[in-house]
């Protein structure tokens, strides 16, 4: 009861927050405090920070003909301008209006997709630069505009004429002064972080005073220093924050290089800690795990940003304070989740996947968490972040942690996580020719009064992958057979590997061209069933589970093996 009450304090408290923020920001956005976004307006831009994001030249061809390819949905617009038409899809609002398309006409590099980056964005500035409100002002989007028109602002002003040359330089400094202002307003995670990103490439872009870059490197600083962990890691401990935060870190490093000002110690010393970081949670065939709401990997944009990880060395094994274990030899990598929940604030996409783990061989993967389908249907997020799509175990069919799941607070909060394991021990075992980890999670012990520890060993060159799971109750007191002890230990199978059983009636993981890998468990017979991997590129694809079910006061104990049969060629760990 208490852990409920505590629970519920905190969302209340989150709720209020979050009503006290939506009130100022609608205070700023009102007449009393749009006169504070008007002033002078720059001459010009001094520097076109770099963009490490793909581009391709093809979607700069859609979106001239009418076709916009944008957070996972096509719409055609039918002539119109994609800002006059209502569509549904916030994320598809959301991309539209941060701009970071214009890589693809930059990318095209021809005048006609010039005078279409410029006069798209002279469209925005006509319906949407006015009048502050809605999808198109949400202060993270804005971020991503000032951001994606600083960078790309040589393609935008190609050929421009004069008055939308300062139309151009007027709306980025309102929307500039805005941010400036709604900053320190806005929900702690990444989107206030890449605000003062946003708000440093300006002072950096643009003429602006001494003042103006010190307290922007300054502000962006503190917001390095509270967000990316002493390991690298992000505080909402999604490996996907890293990637994206790195994406925009790395070009603010060499834009504070080409203005030849010094940048400040905390973003050299994230960037340091992060690329490793972002090593940490890649497999060989460059796809991070699939942990707190990472989905499918587009694998280039890894590639790209790794190219400036001058390190060159083997990954990190230990990430005690993002709450990770890596486990890596022999061409097989082992990436569990060891860590409590992230902070309430930043949770909206956070996984009750506590203790769960993936494997993979080579360039193959074999064991995963489902992820999540990253533009797919709201309705699967839910099932996505539950600890039974996840490869660990849960009790009575329960998630290990609890989301908030009111339809009158999602608009409003989206769906935090609002309870789970409070304590998770973690200890390295790690000897000559084995790495291994035991780690315990106390997320049961309130609600069935359990206990989960997992032991995971790597050994053999990686060809032996030993598992133990076991079940206590706090204090080591007796399991009494009360219908509430119903454990299931799940292992998901990813969509591309073939599971069969051989002729002694053991479980044989295969790929073509890949490893062989035969699962077996001392104390119980694992069934196969149905799962979905959401992180698909192409979405949701069907797949199996290996299951161990049995009752605690039965068994308490279960130990089980994954052993390489056969090695196809591949590359050694990188």
């Amino acid at each position: 009861m208490a852990l409920v009450a505590g629970n519920t304090t905190r969302l209340w408290t989150l709720v209020a927050k979050e009503f006290w923020r939506k009130t100022r920001r609608r205070l700023r956005a009102g007449p009393a405090y749009r006169w504070r976004y008007s002033g002078r307006t720059p001459e010009r831009v001094l520097i076109a920070p770099p963009d490490l994001r793909l581009a391709d030249p093809q979607i700069a061809l859609e979106i001239y003909y009418g076709r916009y390819p944008l957070s996972g949905h096509l719409v055609e617009t039918g002539g119109k301008s994609p800002f006059q038409i209502n569509v549904p899809n916030h994320g598809w609002q959301k991309t539209l209006h941060g701009f970071r398309w214009l890589r693809h006409m930059r990318a095209a590099g021809t005048e006609l997709a010039a005078a279409n980056a410029r006069a798209l964005v002279s469209d925005w500035i006509a319906m949407h630069g006015g009048h502050i409100s809605g999808i198109a002002w949400e202060p993270g989007t804005t971020a991503k505009r000032v951001i994606a028109w600083l960078q790309h602002s040589s393609v935008v002003l190609q050929g421009a004429e004069y008055p939308f040359y300062r139309a151009f330089l007027k709306s980025l400094a309102v929307q500039i002064r805005y941010l400036r202002s709604m900053a320190r307003e806005m929900p702690d995670g990444k989107d206030r972080l890449r605000a003062r990103i946003a708000l440093a490439f300006a002072a950096l872009s643009l003429p602006a005073p001494a003042s103006a870059l010190r307290g922007a490197t300054r502000n962006l600083a503190e917001e390095l220093d509270h967000q990316i962990l002493p390991d690298g890691g992000h505080i909402s401990r999604n490996p996907m924050a890293v990637l994206e935060i790195l994406a925009d870190l790395l070009p603010l490093r060499q834009t504070y290089a080409n203005q030849a000002e010094t940048p400040p110690a905390a973003l050299m010393g994230a960037i340091d800690r992060m690329l490793p970081a972002l090593r940490f949670f890649r497999h060989q065939d460059g796809s991070l795990a699939r942990f707190n709401g990472m989905g499918a990997t587009i694998h280039d944009r890894i590639a790209t940003i790794l190219r400036h990880d001058d390190t060159a060395g083997a990954p990190l094994l230990h990430a005690p304070h993002s709450g990770y274990e890596r486990l890596s030899m022999g061409g097989v990598t082992v990436i569990a989740d060891t860590g409590l929940p992230p902070p309430i604030d930043v949770s909206n996409a956070a996984h009750a996947g506590c203790l769960a783990f993936e494997l993979s061989s080579g360039r193959q993967h074999y064991i995963v968490n489902a992820g999540i389908d990253t533009y797919g249907a709201a309705e699967f997020r839910p099932l996505a972040r539950a600890t039974a799509a996840h490869s660990t175990a849960t009790i009575n069919d329960t998630s290990s942690a609890r989301f908030s799941h009111s339809l009158r607070l999602n608009d409003l909060l989206g769906s935090p996580l609002i309870g789970g394991p409070r304590h998770v021990p973690c200890k390295r075992i790690d000897q000559k020719g084995s790495q291994g980890f035991v780690a315990r999670h106390d997320g049961y012990a309130q609600r069935f009064g359990f206990l989960h520890e997992r032991e995971l060993k790597l050994s053999t060159n990686g060809n032996v992958l030993t598992g133990r799971d076991r079940f206590q109750r706090p204090g080591g007191a007796p399991i009494r057979n009360t219908g509430r002890d119903f454990i299931t230990v799940r292992f998901h199978i990813h969509p591309d590997i073939n599971l069969f059983q051989d002729e002694h009636d053991r479980l044989v993981l295969t790929a073509e061209a890949a490893d062989s890998w035969v699962f077996t468990c001392t104390e119980v017979a694992p069934e196969v069933e149905e799962s979905i991997y959401f992180a698909g590129l192409g979405g949701p694809r069907r797949s199996r589970q290996i299951v161990l079910a049995f009752k605690a006061s039965d068994i308490s104990e279960v130990h089980w093996q994954l052993t390489r049969t056969s090695i196809a060629g591949h590359p050694e760990n990188n």
